[in-house]
């Protein structure tokens, strides 16, 4: 067994602590990865105080993880000892559903392994995730981060980075599209920078103007405030998609009436109780509401492709593990711009 450390919760009630837990040893086609960095996603924070419910304790949260190859099974090929490697939302899946042969596996009709809260596919091993300082995954669900990324920068990709990047790629974003980015945080803001690399005009809605200098340094074409309820009424029949990043409870149907005829509205953001759409809402324009769920594992190397090509970063504050609690609750007051990085280096 590998022995490892780390943080976990042990209640939806409690702190994350230090923790010390064993790996397996890998198998023949897995490798080891000593963990650099490791993102904190907002659902880190739904599933380590059982916000969605299922939640298993101990849990080490973390599915935005970044760092170096430590050693590599007998029949791996796709990498060797030294390379920069990425960890996302899943380490398995089936392999043999229509979802999977059609690399849609993050849609695996068998359930995909998460990288933590789950359990391996003999359904009595649990997995625990990036906040810890040393993972070992299948080759296939490890992803080779370009060498002109940064490894801090590069871990919020894994989960942020495709979870935007793979709706914008379905819903065609690019030349002659108008896309608007529902939220300025962990997911809104790459979201922004990709939506432009893909030739999109974007435009950002926000409660918040106090996001409006940063909105534009990152690229966006416009920014809206939503506080101001008119800006519905204004600028309805805008936009051919719309991405709603926001976990927290909204009116969605402001939100529809923005949209074009034949527009989409795209969830990725989970908050705790269901939207409630109007039929009217949607009837109207012949407008669609849609959900899109993190990214394939070849969309997360596609994403990290092509932020490698256009020179997109996160933007990122580094903590060190004993700030992860604290963290937490600069999340949810919104206090981030606009992702906190756990560098495990620093574990104890």
């Amino acid at each position: 067994m590998i022995r490892a450390k780390g943080y976990a919760t042990h209640g939806p009630q409690s702190h994350l602590i230090p923790f010390s837990f064993d790996r397996r040893e890998p198998n023949q086609h897995e490798i080891v990865i000593d963990i650099h960095y490791c993102g904190i996603c907002h659902s880190d924070i739904h599933q380590a105080r059982d916000e969605w419910g299922g939640s298993t304790f101990p849990m080490v949260p973390g599915h935005e993880i970044s760092g170096i190859v430590r050693t590599i099974g007998s029949k791996v090929t796709r990498f060797k000892v030294g390379d920069a490697v990425g960890v996302g939302c899943f380490v398995d899946s089936c392999g043999h559903c229509v979802n999977c042969k059609s690399t849609q596996d993050q849609y695996c009709l068998e359930g995909v392994t998460l990288t933590y809260n789950g359990y391996e596919k003999d359904g009595k091993t649990p997995t625990y995730g990036g906040y810890s300082n040393v993972i070992v995954v299948n080759e296939n669900h490890a992803l080779k981060i370009p060498p002109n990324l940064d490894l801090a920068q590069a871990a919020p990709l894994l989960c942020a980075g495709v979870t935007l990047y793979s709706p914008l790629k379905h819903w065609q974003a690019g030349p002659g599209k108008k896309v608007a980015i529902m939220g300025l945080g962990g997911l809104g803001h790459v979201g922004l920078k990709i939506a432009k690399s893909m030739g999109a005009e974007v435009t950002i809605l926000s409660h918040s103007a106090k996001k409006y200098s940063d909105a534009l340094r990152m690229g966006a074409d416009h920014f809206i405030c939503t506080e101001d309820s008119s800006v519905f009424q204004k600028h309805a029949y805008s936009f051919d998609l719309i991405i709603n990043t926001i976990s927290a409870e909204i009116d969605i149907n402001l939100y529809l009436s923005l949209l074009k005829l034949d527009g989409t509205l795209v969830s990725v953001g989970i908050p705790q109780k269901p939207l409630v759409i109007h039929p009217f809402s949607v009837i109207g324009m012949r407008r669609r509401y849609a959900g899109s769920a993190i990214g394939s594992i070849k969309e997360t190397q596609e994403v990290l492709d092509l932020c490698a090509r256009h020179g997109i970063t996160t933007e990122i504050e580094l903590i060190s593990p004993h700030q992860i609690n604290e963290a937490y609750d600069r999340v949810l007051k919104s206090d981030v711009r606009y992702r906190f990085v756990i560098d495990l280096k620093k574990l104890d």
